[in-house]
């Protein structure tokens, strides 16, 4: 029946005879319909309670005489007053017909009737809670914890229990039907508590079919709740949620993005808390299905932006992370490589996704020279092939694995020519992966001229101001023809707290950066370098001193 704007006695009837053939929804048909036109009725609820604010008991009773039966009726069916904002719509209906002062016998009556009504639906059992409500004029209970819901859930837990999990026997098609129904009886339930155990319990039990036993309104409606935090289930039955509804994968996916972009004030630690309480690269690690939609994501979000660094470093971070559940897995269980990397050679994803950790740091440079000279050989081939699509896929897989990245910008400070140039190389793929060979060529030039100087300037003690011109005319013209920015930004950073000159030199470089580019992007770098030496156990005094005079010029600015 369509809803009107507005309520009517022919609505009330309606709603009456619905009332009346639900019952106390004792049968599984009669709950199923009641679950069905909940919203409806509650839409319904709101608008008689609107007008009946406007109306004293006798004039309400005059203009709806069948509103008694039906408020009486809806408060003894277990399915409605389970519902949280029916239940309250229903109080605060039975609240507007209650009298303060009764003038007549009609308000008497009601009052009595009301009385009992408003106990049943606040506590059964305490009907002090009742009484205190009524003498205040105020206070309403929120919530109703009813024991039948309790009950019903538990018996449906047992039932469904014994039949998806302890290998009775039931033919699929009945089976699929009865989580169907059962899922969408569960629909005005999602953000109660004591029906946490029986969703969980639909999201383990198996799917049949290809479109699944679970309504698609029951699993949108879990997957908003569990972002919401109004629902907590166990992480086996989030992972089961989002292998079962891609829609609510994703939007848990965009939700951590927002949350660790907007948020500029978040510490790399504190992002790496957050991504771990995601469950996202955990549930990766287990599930190859969830770690490539996530990976999909990514993809895309990289592909709409030229310029996304916020989303590179959560790439990275997510790839980490994911990279360490892996590692926690029981070596029988875990994955292989090829199924959460299809299309890249082995050989070079396993080299990109070992942790620095997990490489002794006197081997750094040829686990480096290695990378770098087979990603080179791949690139070349495909930019001869003019194979777009596969540049940018060897480009993401970096990026994922960017930590690599970070180790090669510190050896450069110390690397002999032929090592350096591997390692510029790496580098320029890393921050101008669409550049032509052309273009790429005059950027390492760029940048190889950038490194020369900041090795000559740190040889320097004390260092001269035609050094810093010239360090600063080089940046400068990088900038303005946009080559390699943050190519040289890394490359300053590193040398800064990592090159053997005095810290003298090293805080001249800072100041000299803040001509060419943001405290932001200072802060950012320097936030990292402090957070990857102290996760891999690699901070040394003159680190932490060089890092802790970049905070006190930064903090100048």
């Amino acid at each position: 029946m369509a809803q009107r704007s507005s309520p009517s006695e022919d609505l009330i009837e309606f709603w009456l005879d619905k009332a009346v053939e639900w019952g106390q929804a004792t049968t599984f048909t009669s709950q199923q319909d009641v679950c069905l036109h909940l919203q409806k009725l509650r839409t319904f609820l709101q608008q008689l309670c609107q007008k009946l604010q406007t109306m004293n008991t006798t004039v309400a009773m005059r203009t709806f005489p069948l509103v008694g039966q039906l408020f009486g009726r809806l408060c003894w069916n277990p399915y409605v007053i389970a519902d949280e904002e029916s239940q309250r719509t229903l109080l605060q209906c039975l609240w507007c017909l209650y009298s303060a002062e009764p003038q007549n016998t009609v308000e008497l009556k009601a009052n009595d009737w009301l009385w009992n009504l408003l106990c049943h639906l606040i506590s059964e059992e305490d009907k002090s809670a009742a009484s205190t409500s009524l003498q205040t004029l105020s206070c309403i209970p929120e919530e109703l914890h009813s024991n039948l819901v309790k009950d019903m859930v538990s018996s449906l837990v047992t039932e469904l229990a014994g039949i998806c999990h302890n290998g009775i026997h039931m033919p699929a098609r009945p089976l699929s039907d009865r989580l169907h129904s059962l899922s969408v009886l569960c629909l005005p339930l999602v953000t109660h508590p004591e029906a946490a155990p029986l969703i969980g319990t639909l999201l383990l039990c198996p799917e049949f079919g290809h479109n699944g036993a679970l309504s698609a309104e029951f699993l949108e409606a879990v997957g908003k709740a569990v972002l919401e935090k109004k629902l907590v289930l166990d992480e086996p039955e989030v992972m089961s949620l989002w292998l079962r509804c891609l829609p609510s994968l994703e939007k848990a996916t965009l939700h951590l993005i927002d949350s660790l972009v907007s948020n500029e004030s978040l510490l790399p630690q504190d992002m790496e808390h957050l991504m771990m309480d995601s469950l996202l690269p955990k549930a990766s690690a287990y599930h190859a299905p969830i770690f490539l939609t996530v990976k999909d994501i990514f993809r895309q979000m990289l592909l709409e932006s030229s310029e996304n660094t916020p989303v590179q470093s959560i790439i990275r971070l997510f790839t980490r992370c994911f990279v360490q559940s892996l590692l926690l897995e029981d070596m029988q269980e875990r994955l292989p490589l090829k199924v959460f990397f299809p299309h890249h050679p082995q050989s070079l994803v396993m080299a990109l996704l070992k942790l620095p950790s997990e490489v002794p740091s006197h081997v750094w440079e040829e686990h480096l020279k290695w990378i770098s000279w087979t990603l080179r050989n791949v690139v070349e081939v495909e930019e001869l092939t003019g194979s777009c699509q596969r540049l940018f896929e060897n480009w993401f897989l970096l990026v994922q694995c960017g930590d690599w990245v970070d180790v090669a910008a510190q050896h450069l400070t110390a690397s002999d020519s032929e090592t350096s140039g591997a390692l510029l190389w790496l580098l320029a793929f890393y921050h101008h992966p669409n550049n032509e060979s052309q273009q790429r060529s005059e950027s390492l030039a760029v940048a190889r001229g950038v490194c020369d100087h900041l090795k000559s300037l740190f040889a320097s003690a004390p260092p001269t101001a035609a050094h810093l011109e010239t360090l600063l005319s080089l940046a400068a013209t990088d900038s303005q023809q946009c080559r390699t920015p943050h190519l040289i930004d890394q490359l300053a950073v590193n040398f800064v707290v990592f090159s053997e000159g005095g810290n003298a030199v090293a805080k001249e470089v800072v100041r000299a950066m803040m001509h060419w580019s943001s405290r932001k992007v200072v802060s950012a770098l320097k936030a990292g370098i402090e957070h990857r030496l102290n996760r891999y156990g690699l901070m040394d005094f003159k680190a932490h001193s060089r890092l802790k005079i970049m905070q006190e010029v930064l903090q100048e600015q």
